[in-house]
């Protein structure tokens, strides 16, 4: 092969009797393939390299990740994505897309047939144990699917390609197929790090598939077809795909919901929102079936929603895919399709399924135990680790044990043909090496008829000799090009109207976690900037105290550093502390900005606000994740894994400054006044009036000697970012009762307590609430009161001391009564929007209309 020598292509070495991608006969490389592999040529290792790291960059910033259960150091993984594609010709995908098609249907039929008249089981076509011994047949959802074209709506399978070049179905996936949406953003990033090449190559593009996917769930709505309610039922941010369920309920425009966030009443679902309960017409279900209800089904549960299969039974929600799916995930029915082929379609399978041998049979249990060593043996369920056991890699004893295990329940054991999978070019350490690879493809039900994704997900083992593919066990993602025998116009997911008119606006519902959460962003983000900013005053202090060496300086930073303290929350701190703990604070100073595990620091700040945040991931546009996920990076890296010290600690401070400060400007200007940003920016105002309260009462609420008075009161402007605005203001010396008329009083300064408790008042009037009851709501009451005794107050008042009286009790009264006013006010949000399990306060529906006989 004529190729370049620094991307290893020339060494290209395939494994003897493997089928590989790329690679013909003699070391050629496949015609549809050469046009690819010369730009790469053109490219170079480095900047192949340069490109994948782009890639990588790219996946962190967005939030791909894949998380690992039992991964105790690291829940989250990145997403890894090689640079170089897999490549399939037109003419081979046309075989591969009509063999998906065939198999979508037919396990379709069989799912009708399992969950309705059970012919296959009367017949004899499907052994009664085979079905009924899976953990998938769900009993209670016998006669619960409804009358609709296509039962299964998404439908996903493993390919592999053998040695002699064959595409076979390793496994079908049915329950809740995962995969499509890494897919997307897979493709995304290839056209930022790879537009050239991925436009010259003529690649089927994919938003086909997803607005054919959108059509098909809105199809499958068995009422309010026109504009039917589509939820992404998700187990949570600790699943290991839920970035994808999130990625595609912000894609398809659908509202990402747990199963506290729906309700069922009458036998409807609801959506429990700020609005009220809200009918829900479709799910898209990403929990495992037998999770989803309960009271039906597993009643240790805390995933689902009761009485969800009652719902169903009636006829009041669609499910995709439907309830008791699992059951086609069954390995030991693969050896049975090509026979229920031929009864359902009279056809042979276009993709036939791996040899499988199911052990609840007498012949093929003889064959398996007499073949172990050449087999795969699976157990029929599958437990959380997936796994399977090779039987060339057991020892005797293993052999043996397996061997009992079988003859004891041989309807739970498949044995399956070890194939020798294919290997795909993988740029690996700036070197193309061939690695095996898996090929995960999807199908979406589109009206009568399947619809294929032309690429899919294609997953790539870590080491040269590993055989198995897997993204727990650190496998690299692929995207996959579907060439085109002309050039593939784009198309968009939204359906345009035939007729010409002003469309009516349509608002998704804010579900009350997902308004909790954005609560506590604006919480959060507050809690960052105000300790990040007093933290840089107290170092800045510090530097001053080292260079001059002057008693004032050293009180001050006294002073400061008992503050710190006293708004972080992290005694004992600096207060009641030694002497040398406060002429040499380094230590402490390094924990509050590093340590993770510590309540107040900022590493805990930033990791909750990232975590809150994480939580309604589909709520935020793709800068303001971006945002989100360079704070906490840019931190992590370093401080928070590094050696970091107290003299580069103010920089990293000024970094995260005006990170948290664009992420307050990209949340500004993107999000919509509706209820997600009254509640986001109630928090905002209830925490900086808090942190500002709280800075108050640490520093000017004590008598100050005037010299030492003057530099608190410069500290706390500083710190505050109403340096500037003071001396543009009153243009003369520093004075407490000016300081307090800013910081305090001043309804126009956006840094002030005023300013907060005006905002704060606004946005809780303006929350979704009953409008029908005339009198005010207990939050409602306690910020007017907040208010109202703020702007009553009189600033002499406030600083009447006498004598012998050392702190300002006037201001210390004012400021512990609004203190305990805010924090009721905090109390009472949350009791009336986000109790998931109250749902008294939320608006009475409308009764759904009753369905004709």
């Amino acid at each position: 092969m004529d190729l370049a020598h620094d991307i290893g292509v020339q060494y290209y070495e395939t494994r003897l009797g493997v089928y590989d991608e790329m690679v013909a006969t003699e070391h050629k490389v496949l015609p549809y393939w050469q046009n690819f592999i010369k730009a790469l040529e053109t490219m170079g290792s480095e900047e192949i390299e340069r490109r994948r790291r782009e890639a990588q960059r790219l996946l962190r910033e967005n939030g791909v990740t894949y998380n690992v259960y039992g991964d105790s150091h690291k829940l989250t993984r990145p997403w890894r994505l090689d640079p170089i594609p897999l490549l399939i010709s037109n003419e081979e995908w046309t075989v591969i897309e009509a063999g998906l098609k065939q198999r979508a249907g037919l396990l379709d039929l069989i799912l009708k047939d399992i969950y309705g008249g059970q012919t296959l089981l009367k017949k004899g076509l499907l052994p009664v144990e085979l079905v009924f011994s899976h953990q998938g047949f769900l009993h209670p959802c016998i006669g619960t699917l409804q009358n609709q074209p296509r039962q299964l709506t998404i439908y996903s399978a493993n390919l592999v390609r053998g040695s002699k070049g064959r595409f076979w179905v390793l496994d079908d996936r049915t329950q809740a197929p995962s995969g499509s949406g890494y897919a997307l953003e897979n493709r995304t990033v290839m056209t930022r790090v790879l537009p050239d090449i991925l436009r010259d190559t003529q690649v089927h593009r994919l938003s086909g598939f997803f607005k054919g996917f959108s059509k098909g769930l809105a199809s499958s709505a068995l009422h309010n077809k026109e504009n039917p309610r589509i939820v992404v039922l998700t187990p949570g941010p600790f699943n290991e795909t839920y970035f994808e369920h999130a990625y595609l309920a912000s894609y398809l425009g659908y509202t990402l919901v747990q199963g506290d966030d729906l309700t069922v009443r009458d036998g409807h679902v609801w959506l429990k929102s700020l609005e009220g309960l809200q009918h829900v017409d479709v799910i898209l279900r990403r929990v495992d079936d037998s999770f989803c209800d309960p009271l039906e089904l597993r009643i240790d549960s805390r995933l689902g929603v009761a009485g969800l299969l009652e719902a169903v039974r009636r006829g009041n929600v669609a499910i995709a895919n439907p309830l008791g799916s699992s059951v086609l995930e069954n390995p030991a029915l693969l050896a049975f399709l090509p026979k229920l082929a031929r009864y359902f379609l009279d056809e042979e399978l276009i993709l036939p399924s791996v040899a499988t041998w199911w052990c609840g049979q007498q012949r093929e249990r003889d064959f398996v135990l007499q073949n172990l060593e050449h087999l795969v043996i699976k157990q029929v369920n599958r437990g959380q680790d997936n796994s399977y056991l090779v039987g060339n890699t057991l020892s005797t004893e293993q052999k043996s044990a397996l061997r009992a295990a079988i003859l004891e329940k041989p309807h739970l054991y498949v044995g399956q043909e070890q194939v020798s999978l294919a290997t795909v070019p993988a740029f690996i350490d700036h070197r193309v090496e061939p690695r095996t690879a898996v090929l995960r493809n999807f199908v979406v039900a589109n009206g009568e008829d399947y619809l294929v994704m032309p690429g899919g997900l294609t997953r790539v083992a870590h080491g040269k000799d590993d055989f198995a593919v897997s993204n727990q066990t650190g496998g690299i993602s692929k995207d996959t090009w579907i060439l085109a025998s002309e050039p593939s116009k784009p198309q968009a997911i939204w359906v345009r109207p035939n007729r010409v008119q002003l469309l009516d606006a349509v608002t998704e519902p804010l579900t009350s976690r997902a308004a909790d959460h954005l609560f506590w962003v604006g919480r959060y983000l507050e809690r960052t900037e105000a300790v990040a900013r007093l933290m840089r005053t107290v170092l800045l202090k510090h530097q001053d105290m080292l260079e001059f060496k002057d008693a004032v300086d050293s009180a001050v930073l006294a002073g400061l550093l008992r503050s710190l303290t006293h708004v972080t929350m992290t005694y004992p701190g600096f207060v009641n502390c030694h002497a040398d703990c406060l002429e040499h604070p380094q230590k402490e100073l390094l924990s509050l900005a590093q340590d993770k595990h510590r309540p107040g620091s900022l590493a805990t700040n930033i990791h909750n606000l990232v975590q809150s945040a994480y939580n309604i991931r589909d709520l935020w546009s793709q800068d303001t994740w971006r945002s989100v996920d360079n704070i906490q990076y840019r931190w992590q890296l370093r401080v928070v894994n590094s050696d970091i010290t107290i003299g580069h600690l103010q920089s990293c401070l000024d970094d995260l400054i005006t990170g948290v400060v664009a992420f307050s400007g990209l949340t500004g200007e993107s999000m919509t006044r509706e209820a997600g940003w009254l509640m986001f920016g109630s928090g905002r105002r209830l925490e900086r009036a808090l942190s500002l309260i709280s800075l108050l009462r640490a520093t000017l609420v004590s008598r100050q000697e005037p010299a030492m008075q003057n530099q608190i009161l410069e500290a706390v402007l500083f710190s505050t970012d109403s340096l500037t605005i003071y001396q543009r203001r009153y243009r003369s010396f520093i004075e407490l009762s000016a300081v307090l008329q800013l910081l305090l009083l001043d309804e126009t300064h956006p840094r002030s307590v005023a300013f907060q408790l005006r905002l704060l008042s606004e946005h809780i009037s303006a929350l979704p609430r009953d409008r029908g009851k005339r009198q005010l709501s207990e939050e409602e009451r306690l910020i007017i009161k907040a208010y109202t005794d703020l702007r009553l107050s009189n600033l002499v008042e406030l600083l009447r001391i006498s004598d012998d009286e050392n702190i300002y009790s006037g201001l210390e009264e004012l400021l512990a009564a609004l203190t305990e006013l805010l924090w009721r006010i905090g109390d009472t949000i949350a009791r009336a929007y986000f109790s998931h399990s109250q749902t008294s306060q939320l608006m009475t529906p409308n009764a759904p209309p009753e369905e004709e006989p």
